[in-house]
């Protein structure tokens, strides 16, 4: 799967409204974001505080070594320095109880941010569940499920990263820069100028090179991207590659995508590699210009030396928020349009189950479509005037060439889509006038591609029907042919299927979705057909289980080969969203029209 949102780094389109509806999450837990700012604010004061109280012990040091000094040159004797060291003790003890409590402020304020960020996410991934359960089908039908995913995973990391690290460093560094400008001005503004005379070189440094370096990461992971898919792709399709023997086109290929991810890799991790020695020189500039200035003030007696080596402490504090902010700067813009892209989904419309005023008729019919019309585009209609009427316990099979809307019609049977016009009623009652939970519970389907969870064999056959006792789901398994080789396999029901059920074979996957659609015992079943891929004994075996669960029952079968189909009672032949004909095998080839075209056609290319 690509990493979309960790790859490329996006900017919001509407920043300021996507901000404040992250805010919104965030407002239920503002009073702890309150506590971590007064936290936060605390713990850069005693930060910046600090050097300047350490420079006090530092003078006082060098007060005692200048006396001890003068005391010599004038010919006295001094047998110790002249060193309160009950006062520079002191000043140590309010400097280690400083530091100490400014590191229990940044842990206090790191431990509450950590647990709002998580109980924002949670909260917000929550919302986007929910919201992609009510989505239509035709969200899903324009989305990939990558990109979904993304969204679900990355962005919400991306959010909880910014919430958790990025928004009290933001807040640390702004706090910071003007809190060491400040104390610097508070020492000396001659100083100061000296110290914010590389400021330009700062700007420079960050302006030009973080964007580059920017840049480069962005293609880096683009391009990781594209090589972790070739290789996922080419593990999971590896005895195809082996059979046409193109092994040396797949190397060919992943060395193309390696090479490029290389050549970014190494410029992203070159470009920004001058970043930290750039700065390291601008701030040993900065070292020097302030020690030989400050040496000479220190000489004059306007500035102790106390102060000088405080100053330069915040030098070295001045050039790190500067950077932190250029780096943040890109990442919030990153986060925000990760947040934009989840708020895309929550905006999205949802399913309506919209009453119709249709009133209900008296019918013995299980199913009616009378002159439906329907499109999944404005400008191409795609079902036109569509009826048919399906007696209870009847099986229909409807049958034609691609896209003539044979799936379509089981789509607007499930109420996946909604019809333009017209009506779908079941047992005489429109279908929009009940809920689609409330439909679909009548309804069960087995499709072409069967579809299994990860879990037991026993697991994925009561998800038919959740209430099933254990005896119920045996019974299932027998009555779809599916229990012989269940109870072969080491651990029987138990068996675990794996992500893809490749553990078992594809008509056993068919036998499995079978038995779990006689469990949910339905009033209507949708088949497709599912034996063109498998051997003929496990044909022979699906056959007989769709037959055994056909029985009694109002089926669709959604047929791609007609030679399954001769014994259905009523065949509907479709072409272009509407019926050609209607009737069963022996009528619709007596008449010698479309559906005996599409028969013979069949028959005649499987026997060439």
């Amino acid at each position: 799967m690509h990493n979309h949102s960790r790859g490329k780094k996006e900017k919001p389109d509407k920043f300021w409204s996507a901000t404040w509806r992250l805010v919104k999450y965030v407002k239920p837990w503002m009073l702890g974001i309150i506590i971590t700012l007064i936290m936060s604010v605390a713990a850069v004061i005693l930060q910046i505080v600090t050097p300047k109280v350490l420079g006090e012990a530092t003078t006082e040091i060098y007060k005692g070594v200048t006396k001890a000094f003068v005391m010599k040159k004038m010919g006295l004797h001094v047998s110790t320095l002249p060193i309160d060291f009950t006062a520079v003790g002191h000043i140590l003890i309010i400097v280690a109880a400083l530091y100490i409590v400014a590191a229990l402020f940044n842990v206090g304020q790191q431990f509450i941010m950590t647990y709002i960020s998580q109980k924002v996410v949670y909260q917000l991934r929550k919302d986007l569940k929910a919201k992609l359960q009510r989505l239509p089908i035709s969200y899903y039908d324009t989305h990939s499920n990558g990109d979904i995913m993304s969204r679900m995973i990355n962005d919400m990391d991306n959010i909880s990263t910014m919430l958790q690290t990025n928004l009290t460093q933001f807040i640390t560094s702004v706090l910071l820069f003007f809190g060491v400008l400040y104390m610097m001005l508070t020492i000396s503004f001659s100083l100061t100028l000296v110290a914010l005379c590389t400021l330009p070189l700062i700007g420079i440094i960050v302006g030009v090179i973080a964007p580059k370096s920017q840049k480069f990461f962005s293609k880096q992971q683009s391009h990781l991207g594209e090589v972790n898919s070739q290789v996922e792709e080419n593990f999971a399709g590896h005895t195809i590659i082996k059979t046409f023997n193109r092994e040396e086109e797949a190397i060919k290929k992943f060395e193309e995508q390696n090479d490029k991810y290389y050549s970014f890799a190494w410029k992203a991790q070159f470009v920004s590699s001058f970043m930290f020695p750039l700065m390291n020189f601008v701030k040993n500039l900065n070292y020097v210009f302030v020690a030989v200035f400050g040496g000479i003030k220190v000489a004059a007696g306007t500035v102790t030396l106390g102060n000088v080596q405080a100053f330069l402490q915040y030098v070295n504090m001045f050039n790190q928020p500067i950077t932190n902010l250029a780096n943040l700067t890109n990442t919030i813009q990153s986060t925000i349009a990760s947040a934009e892209r989840i708020f895309k989904i929550l905006d999205e419309p949802e399913m309506v189950d919209e009453k119709v005023d249709i009133a209900p008729i008296e019918t013995t019919d299980k199913i009616k479509f009378e002159n439906v019309n329907f499109r999944y585009l404005p400008d191409n209609p795609l079902i036109k005037d569509f009826s048919l009427d399906v007696e209870k316990g009847t099986t229909v099979a409807i049958v034609g060439p691609t896209g003539a809307g044979k799936t379509t019609i089981i789509n607007l049977l499930e109420r996946f889509y909604d019809i333009d016009s017209g009506s779908i009623k079941l047992d005489g009652v429109d279908t929009r006038q009940m809920s689609r939970s409330d439909l679909r519970s009548h309804i069960a389907m087995v499709l072409q591609d069967s579809w299994l969870f990860t879990g037991t064999i026993f697991d994925n056959i009561k998800y038919g029907n959740a209430d099933a006792t254990d005896e119920d789901v045996y019974r299932a398994a027998k009555e779809a042919q599916a229990d012989e080789f269940i109870e072969k396999l080491p651990d029987g029901y138990n068996t675990v299927l794996n992500e893809s059920a490749s553990n078992v074979s594809q008509g056993q996957r068919q036998l499995i979705t079978i038995a779990r659609a006689f469990l949910a015992n339905p009033d209507i079943l949708i088949l497709d057909e599912a034996t063109s891929s498998v051997d003929t004994r496990t044909e022979s075996l699906i056959q007989e289980a769709m037959d055994n669960l056909i029985k009694g029952r109002t089926s669709f079968v959604v047929a791609h080969r007609l030679s399954t189909v001769q014994n259905a009672e009523k065949i509907i032949v479709m072409n272009h969203g509407q019926i050609r004909e209607t009737g069963n095998h022996q009528s619709l080839m007596a008449e010698n029209g479309f559906y005996a075209d599409l028969y013979n056609s069949q028959f005649i290319g499987n026997n060439l």
